[in-house]
Parts: C-alpha cells; structure tokens; sequence
C-alpha cells in the first residue's frame, strides 16, 4: 500500500475534523462571502511525483482556491436559479461520497441504493401530488433529464409509425411542438439526432406572456397532418415563469396523438406551494416531465430527476437496454437503473435527496419555497416603486425580470448589473426579454430572508446612484 495512503487510513479522525471544521466555518460565514470574485487562479500544468498528502493538498487548496470560492449557496446568490444546500442536503451528500455506492440492480450489488432512489422517487410524486404510475430516477441536470424523456418520447413516435428507432436510427423527420422551450430541450433534441430545426414554435399568449396559446394549438393541429408528435409544455419559463395551460392540452391530448413532455425543472415546485398550486393544475396527464432538485429542493448541484408514465417502461428499457452485456439479466425481469437511463456509471444522487425529503417533510419545503415566493413579490414591488427600475413582466411565481426604465447612457443595463455583481454582495443574471436588456433574480434559497432582499434593493439604487454621478 501507499505510504501516504497507510499514514492517512489510519489518521482518518483527524483528518476529516480538519475538513468539518473548514466546512463549518464556510456554511457559518456565508452571509458575508462575496458572491462574485473579479481573480482566478492560476492552472498548474506538472504534477508532482509523491505527492503531498490530503493535508498538503488542503492546504495548496486554500491558499490558491478557497478565497476565491464564492457564495452560490448562499442567500444573496440570486443567479441560474441556484439552490443552497440544507443540512440535511450536506449529510446525505457526504455519505454518498463514503458509501460510494452503485445504484444499478434491486438484487445484488448496489441493491440498497437502488431502493433508496426508488423510495425517494416516490416521496417526490407525494410532494408534488402526483400519481404512483410514474416511473424516475436521478441524473445530473434539466438537460439530462430532458435528454431521458425526449428519448423515450422519440422511441415512442418510432413506434407509432412502425419502427424502432433505438435500434434502426431515424429514418424521417420528428415534429416537435413548443413555444418557449429551455436552451436544455433544445441542446437534447440536437443530441438525439431529432434536429432543433425540426422545432415548431406555436404562438404565446397575448399581453405580456411566454405561455402557449393552447387555442393556436389546437387551430395547427386541425390545419395539418396529424403524425405522431412530442409536445414540450414549460411549468416555468426561464424569464418570467410562465405556465403552459396544462388543464387545456390534456383535453387536446384526448383528441391527438402526441407525446407530452413537461419542463418543469424549478417551476415545477409550484405544486408543494400553499399559494401557486394551481399552476400545475393538470400536470398529472403528462407522460414525462423534467424536475431539478439542485434548484429549489436545495441539495448540492448535479441532481435532477425524470418522471415517466411506467405504461411506457417497455419503450424506456428498448433506448436505454445494455443490449451487448449479457451479464446483466435481462432488463425487464431483473430491473437495473442503467437499462432506464443515459448513465451506466452514476453516484446515490438519490441520497442527497432522500435526506433532505425525510428531514424536512412537506411542510418544511413548502415553507421555504412560499417564503422564496414572498421574497421575490417583495422585490418585484420594490422595483415597481422605484424610480429608475421597472418591471419587465409579472411576478408569478420566484424570479423577477426587470430592467431600467430608461438607459440613460449606452449599455447602461449592463454597466449596471456589472457593477452590482462586482460589489460582492449580491449576484443577478443578465437576460433578454421581448428584445429588451434585462436582469433576472431568482429566490429559491432556503437561507434567504426579507432583509437580504431589502438590502439588494438599496444597494442597487446606490450603485445607479453613483454610475450616473460619474463623469
């Protein structure tokens, strides 16, 4: 064995104390931690021949990184739709990395996890009052949980029209229908071999929205042909969180055939809200939808999650089949995650999840996620009554898009997001929104509070303040 390896085995007390205590003293300061730097370290090219030990690389990492580690799990991050993490999230994360186990099979190896990701799935259809005859698993994002669905959708239109397409290839075009798609769906269709190009936008609601017109759906749909197709629904644009009119589409959906997929990777928590559950009124009838758990169930990134009809686990199991490993039984008699998804190598993403879940329970994350609901109405009614700021669309749900009323000299937005971002104290996202420059801020973290957002809202008034005086 190792020298440094056999040294370190046996001082493993020691060791993870010092990595405790640093976590601790981060997660007990990270109201104050910037949430933007304006450094970046240096890339080391060689790599040393013995190596310096966990402690020596400990303390390379907090020399050269950890200053310029920044906030994003912390209450002022309101950029991408970032989540903290709770205490819970951090155990069950931590013990994902000890355990290190393989969430494949029900028998066998990895048996535990795989009922640990199964019993998480269904707390999940629980907390978000969904039927039990959906199927899921865990994966790293909304682009590959959009990724999963939009497979099974493709082999399901295949099989409508004769073929199987997981074993054939696409021979014709697919139809997909959608009106504001997330860049993910759009980066999954390209990967499956569908085509962006082959993407039919359907006309928004009028006034100020980003949702499908369910009426011009249903006018496309009578004017022409009738194939099978994948219809993309959105439970939250990314600007201004808007909802598809689910109630609308299942009544079409008794009337066409298509394959209905739902985005729903933070909106999607509209469901465990005392206040905007009737957002995803009808949601039930979809037969995959997209859920991100790093967002607004605040477990640490690279968690999301699937949910597909289990009527089509024939059709999940024929794309996602280890056909050529024999060795591991057959995909419908001995069930194995990696016959149901991208992945065959994967983490207990479940675990995270699964702690946080049985920590908190359905009232703990409604609390939070109306609390979030609250702070972004907060701040969409600071911004209406300021006097330089206004609001580029309602607040319906927890991200508030907005810009200045007027740009009083060229680039203006930007210059002031910018600077906003370079004070360290808050950090927002730039958008573009019916072609006007604007700023996004999304609250869906479990640490922030009325006087975060009271302060932002004074902060960015002084930092306009002092842009405009200069010069």
């Amino acid at each position: 064995m190792n020298s440094l390896l056999k040294k370190e085995s046996n001082e493993l007390g020691p060791l993870f104390e010092k990595i405790v205590s640093q976590g601790k003293s981060y997660l007990n300061t990270i109201n104050d931690r910037a949430t933007s730097t304006k450094h970046a370290a240096d890339v080391q090219t060689n790599l040393n021949s013995e190596g310096v030990g966990t402690l020596g690389a400990l303390q390379q990492f907090n020399e050269r990184f950890e200053p310029l580690m920044v906030a994003s799990s912390g209450p002022r991050y309101w950029g991408f739709v970032t989540g903290g993490t709770t205490p819970a999230a951090i155990a069950g994360d931590w013990l994902t990395t000890i355990y290190d186990q393989n969430p494949q099979g029900l028998k066998g190896v990895g048996d535990v996890s795989a009922n640990i990701e199964i019993e998480s799935i269904q707390l999940l259809l629980d907390l978000f009052h969904l039927p039990k005859d959906f199927f899921g698993g865990f994966v790293t994002g909304a682009m590959m949980s959009n990724f999963t669905c939009m497979a099974v959708a493709r082999q399901w239109v295949g099989k409508q029209q004769g073929k199987d397409i997981a074993k054939e290839g696409i021979t014709s075009s697919i139809r997909i229908i959608s009106t504001t798609p997330h860049s993910s769906s759009i980066k999954a269709l390209s990967l499956l071999g569908v085509g962006s190009s082959n993407l039919v936008k359907i006309d928004t609601l009028k006034g100020n929205r980003e949702a499908m017109d369910a009426d011009a759906l249903e006018h496309y749909l009578k004017n022409n042909p009738t194939e099978p197709f994948i219809l993309i629904s959105s439970a939250g644009t990314v600007n201004t969180v808007d909802f598809d009119d689910f109630t609308a589409i299942a009544k079409l959906k008794e009337r066409y055939s298509f394959w209905w997929h739902i985005d729903a990777a933070f909106g999607g928590f509209a469901a465990c809200s005392s206040m905007r559950q009737h957002l995803v009124s009808g949601w039930e009838h979809a037969d995959s939808i997209t859920v991100d758990c790093h967002k607004w169930l605040n477990v640490p990134y690279e968690s999301a999650l699937f949910f597909v009809k289990q009527k089509h686990g024939v059709l999940q199991v024929e794309t996602f089949q280890n056909s050529n490993a024999p060795y591991l039984g057959n995909p419908i008699e001995n069930f194995n995650y990696l016959n149901f998804l991208p992945e065959n190598s994967r983490r207990l993403k479940a675990l995270p999840a699964w702690f946080s879940l049985v920590a908190y329970g359905k009232d703990g994350i409604r609390e939070w996620v109306d609390n979030n609901i609250a702070h972004a109405e907060q701040f969409g009614k600071g911004v209406e009554q300021s006097q330089p700021f206004e609001l580029l669309a309602p607040v319906r749900l927890n991200t508030v898009c907005f810009s200045l009323k007027e740009e009083v000299k060229p680039n203006e937005v930007t210059t002031f997001l910018n600077a906003v971002n370079a004070t360290g104290q808050v950090f927002m996202t730039p958008t573009v929104y019916k072609d006007r420059k604007g700023i996004r801020a999304a609250f869906v973290n479990w640490r922030t509070t009325a006087e975060d957002v009271s302060s932002v809202l004074a902060l960015m008034n002084k930092v306009l303040t002092q842009l405009r005086n200069e010069n």
